[in-house]
């Protein structure tokens, strides 16, 4: 069968078949550190991460670094932290700061030659003289302003004798260029800003635009993959690297090329880095690791896994469509995963007392379950079973019809992996709510003794806990963020579509085997779903969070 490849992979298989030198090869991943990556950037990693797996080429962790009011230290270690979660390897860390001196004198030289000039207007008078997508833009006065004195202006600017905003640096290209991005873009602005790098060496910091390709130049990148969104730049990227080719002291067998991918748009999400922001700003949710938040350090706090995402990256595929892909999947993504690799833990969450009246008051028996039937290495557990247990209160009604499986008086249910039992009788408070449910059990039932008992078959079988052996632990139940497949697309507000039933906490009582689970650790709740240890734990509280229930129950809702 022939592999299926995508189209940037295309690309590249036709610059190999050109005569481009596979050990050329080299990608890279680019996050601006001003915040923490989210399931989008998950994407590119995988794209970029993966390509260079495939392709055997190395692949820089490039920090674009060169806005100092947004960037801290703090986004960078996360991001390098999550990269190495989702199991990926770079082959060098490198800046856009570490081609500061390179960028600046390219810059000079671009002055030099008539390219590049310092416009003394104000951002407002630069902005009214864009024009529209309609309409051409219009020069600026100081746009034939002698290369000289543009030279100087900039190394004033560099060094410290003009304010913010008094001066930029633009690359002169073309005002009626139906591309509104190489009208005259800025390439250089003053912020007086320490940088989280390069402190207060310069005051003068370059744009994306012109930063990006060159850095690429820099490291010899050879394929520059970004989203669709920078489509129309790549004009503008080109322009920047043809316009230097004479300066360059390394020779590439292939000029940077910028090719575009369609983003992640995922449902009931937002993907804005500004807006995620806004969301830790205003607490409305408690930090960039939030288990709603859509941030790689959130999936992994409620419990994705790598290879959940890394398999919810694939299905989506790479193509240059925009689309909305429904959050479902991603949650099918980790329920097949989880279902393979968590072991099976029994958890009360809504406690009724049951009691088994034929069984030994002092009687404790260690009774063994399946850790993981989908994993033959994960072997048995002991479970405490008593005479006093807990069952989940809806797992009991007095009377219920025939389609109804699970126990009520006179029927017979099986207790998960032990004895097969019948309620005789409701006990009731004051208020006439059921407090206790009195049971007898088949004591030759015992699930795997051999006995033929033990193979009867009844239609219903409950989870349930040893009451004296019980671990009480809170479980945090996280549900979509927002309300809106596309938040604030109809309100105008994202914030009057968050979901105020997102987040909920409950206290249950576990098997006792979880006393012991540390932070990160991840389970079955048999019937229930998939939880993970949160880092809030503690010896004297137990913390889960909900990652995904056994089945899609959004869609039926």
């Amino acid at each position: 069968m022939t592999e299926s490849k995508n189209f940037i992979e295309n690309i590249i298989d036709q610059d190999l078949l050109e005569g481009f030198p596979p050990s050329s090869l080299r990608l890279r991943f680019p996050p601006e550190p001003n915040g923490y990556l989210h399931i989008g950037h998950a994407k590119a990693i995988a794209i970029n991460f993966g390509l260079g797996e495939k392709y055997n080429a190395p692949v820089n962790l490039r920090f674009d670094d060169t806005n100092p009011s947004k960037e801290e230290t703090e986004y960078v270690d996360a991001i390098i932290n999550d990269i190495r979660w989702l199991k990926y390897n770079w082959e060098e860390i490198t800046y856009s700061s570490d081609h500061f001196d390179t960028l600046y004198n390219w810059a000079e030289t671009l002055i030099q030659q008539g390219k590049a000039y310092i416009d003394s207007q104000t951002s407002e008078e630069i902005a009214q003289q864009k024009g529209t997508t309609t309409a051409p833009g219009s020069n600026s006065p100081y746009r034939n302003r002698p290369s000289d004195e543009s030279l100087k202006i900039f190394r004033e600017m560099k060094n410290r004798k003009h304010k913010e905003g008094s001066h930029v640096l633009r690359a002169k290209i073309n005002m009626e260029d139906p591309n509104m991005l190489l009208r005259d873009p800025v390439m250089y602005r003053i912020i007086h800003k320490s940088h989280h790098r390069t402190g207060d060496n310069w005051c003068i910091y370059p744009m994306y635009d012109w930063a990006h390709g060159q850095s690429d130049y820099c490291e010899q990148v050879t394929h520059s993959l970004c989203s669709l969104e920078f489509k129309p730049h790549r004009k503008l990227y080109d322009w920047f690297i043809e316009n230097l080719k004479d300066q360059r002291e390394k020779n590439l067998p292939l000029f940077p090329k910028q090719r575009e991918f369609a983003r992640l748009n995922l449902a009931y999400t937002i993907m804005s880095k500004r807006i995620l922001a806004e969301l830790v700003q205003n607490k409305i949710v408690s930090g960039w690791d939030d288990p709603r938040m859509p941030t790689i350090s959130g999936l992994r706090r409620r419990g994705y896994t790598p290879e959940a995402i890394k398999a919810f990256i694939k299905k989506v595929g790479v193509s240059k469509r925009e689309n909305l892909i429904d959050v479902s999947l991603l949650e099918f993504c980790a329920r097949d995963d989880l279902n393979k690799i968590a072991n099976r833990k029994m958890v009360v969450i809504n406690p009724l007392k049951l009691t088994i009246t034929n069984y030994p008051e002092d009687k404790i028996e260690q009774i063994k379950s399946e850790n993981n039937p989908e994993l033959e290495s994960a072997g048995l557990r002991e479970i405490p079973f008593s005479r006093h247990l807990y069952i989940e209160k809806e797992d009991f009604v007095e009377e219920a019809g025939r389609k109804f499986f699970r126990l009520t008086v006179g029927k017979e249910v099986r207790l998960k992996s032990a004895y097969i039992i019948k309620a005789e009788k409701a006990i009731k408070n004051s208020k006439g709510e059921i407090t206790e449910v009195l049971c007898v059990y088949d004591q030759k039932s015992k699930s795997g003794s051999g006995t033929e008992e033990s193979q009867r078959k009844v239609k219903g079988t409950l989870h349930w806990v040893s009451q004296t052996h019980g671990i009480p632990i809170e479980i945090r139940d996280y549900d979509r963020l927002f309300l809106t497949p596309v938040p604030g697309e109809e309100s105008g507000d994202f914030l009057k579509d968050i979901n105020p039933s997102s987040f909920k906490t409950r206290n249950g009582f576990a098997e006792p085997s979880l006393a012991k689970a540390a932070p990160g650790s991840k389970f079955q709740f048999q019937r229930k779903g998939y939880y993970v240890v949160d880092k809030e734990t503690s010896l004297e509280k137990k913390v889960f969070n909900k990652t995904v229930g056994l089945r899609d129950t959004w869609n039926k809702l």
